[in-house]
């Protein structure tokens, strides 16, 4: 296992949810200062290609499933919408959630409009929901689309998340994707060090990034400008569209031991499996992230090995 992380708290925690925060912050990465979020806010993101089809697992039909996977997996955090959360949230009751505070579907394209993502819900919101019922609701993400010609209202709603999400004990994970016209390149290694470095000044506790690519090939040695650039900020990678469970777990291996990463954010490659194969894959790449296990290791978990 890795050694325990140093929380240091931020300075707009105040004295009163210091150790609040500290508990969610040793909640989610298992004390280990690593993150292992599963990603379940695509039923808007991607509407319903990503549960439904070829090559997707027939139970991914039913957004229970997301749950049952979280429910029974070894995860850091669940995040997901805040009204799913209300809906499901009370027959998971054992679940640590990230409440996606703003999402929009694919259907408009980048060619029509540069992306634009506002707030579904507010801070206060999530916070009222787990005061009321108890759930284990840790922390709030959002995504700033950077580069888009709307990133100034994004820019501004992150901000006031930021700030109220630690007046109330809670962490931030930003999904920071330099996406629009004026973007060139989103997996430029530099502009996606960029976005880390504005997710830094935003003051995010983890920015989720796409992983940078050299000719459409995924190098984990070009993490490390994005590492550096986000310094106390946390950098953990997305996921992206299913691959085989070998290469899947050698590159999130790769971004952190090469790259300098605190984890993955994972979505697809888990959730259109059947329930046993979702679990046997996040407990695999638990393994990697929150105890330093070997690709070979975690493939015997995947497996159904010890």
């Amino acid at each position: 296992m890795p050694p325990a992380r140093d929380i240091k708290v931020p300075l707009d925690v105040p004295a009163g949810e210091e150790e609040r925060y500290r508990e969610n912050y040793r909640t989610i990465t298992h004390g280990t200062g690593r993150l292992m979020l599963f990603a379940g806010d695509q039923k808007i993101e991607h509407l319903n290609d990503d549960f439904y089809g070829e090559g997707i697992h027939p139970e991914d039909a039913d957004p229970e499933h997301l749950f049952r996977i979280a429910s029974r997996a070894r995860i850091g955090v669940f995040a997901t919408q805040l009204s799913m959360i209300a809906r499901y949230g009370g027959d998971y009751r054992d679940v640590p959630y990230l409440v996606k505070l703003n999402s929009k579907s694919n259907l408009v394209k980048t060619s029509q409009r540069d992306p634009i993502s506002s707030e579904l819900h507010h801070v206060r919101q999530a916070v009222d929901l787990r005061d009321r019922t108890g759930l284990s609701i840790v922390g709030v993400g959002y995504t700033v689309y950077v580069g888009s010609e709307y990133e100034a209202m994004m820019l501004y709603q992150a901000a006031q998340i930021v700030n109220h999400a630690h007046a109330n004990g809670l962490l931030t994970v930003f999904w920071m994707y330099p996406r629009g016209k004026a973007v060139k390149d989103e997996r430029d290694a530099h502009v996606v060090a960029g976005a880390a470095g504005v997710a830094a000044a935003l003051g995010s506790d983890f920015a989720k990034v796409n992983p940078p690519k050299v000719d459409g090939k995924p190098d984990a040695a070009l993490l490390r400008e994005a590492v550096a650039a986000a310094g106390r900020t946390g950098v953990v990678c997305s996921g992206g569209s299913q691959i085989s469970v070998p290469e899947f777990l050698q590159q999130l291996h790769d971004q952190i031991h090469i790259g300098g990463a605190v984890g993955n954010a994972t979505g697809r490659n888990i959730h259109q499996r059947s329930l046993d194969g979702a679990v046997r894959f996040c407990n695999a790449i638990s393994a990697i992230t929150l105890d330093d296990a070997s690709v070979d290791e975690a493939m015997k978990i995947y497996r159904g090995g010890k």
